[in-house]
């Protein structure tokens, strides 16, 4: 699954917003990140495009299975890479944004080894 951060952010936002909300459309997303709904239109079109996510005629917008399973990958991530940091002293608003970062940029291999060895 070779996506840019950006759709990682999207996919990430969706699936988090999914379980906060009966639907999530467009206009939720903007709220979210901040980001204007022109920008995020623009975004949800290649979403729909590489089949990460559908609209429906209502403009609810669903993951996909591959959606769902890169939104995963990166939640998981995040959420492992923010208590790691809050763990070693990081305070939680900083190892928030840091993991954020790195959770990007970390390969498959190095995570699963970070994972396989760190107890938290």
């Amino acid at each position: 699954m070779n996506v840019n951060e950006s759709a990682e952010n999207y996919l990430e936002t969706i699936l988090i917003l999914s379980h906060r909300l009966p639907v999530v459309r467009s206009v939720d997303i903007a709220n979210e990140l901040g980001f204007k709904k022109s920008s995020v239109s623009i975004a949800m079109k290649n979403l729909r495009e590489k089949k990460h996510i559908v609209v429906s005629d209502s403009g609810f917008i669903t993951l996909t299975e591959s959606g769902k399973a890169i939104a995963d990958e990166i939640y998981d991530r995040h959420q492992f890479l923010s208590a790691w940091l809050i763990q070693l002293g990081v305070s939680p608003e900083v190892a928030t944004n840091d993991a954020c970062k790195i959770e990007h940029v970390i390969s498959h291999e190095s995570f699963e080894a970070i994972k396989k060895n760190i107890k938290l």
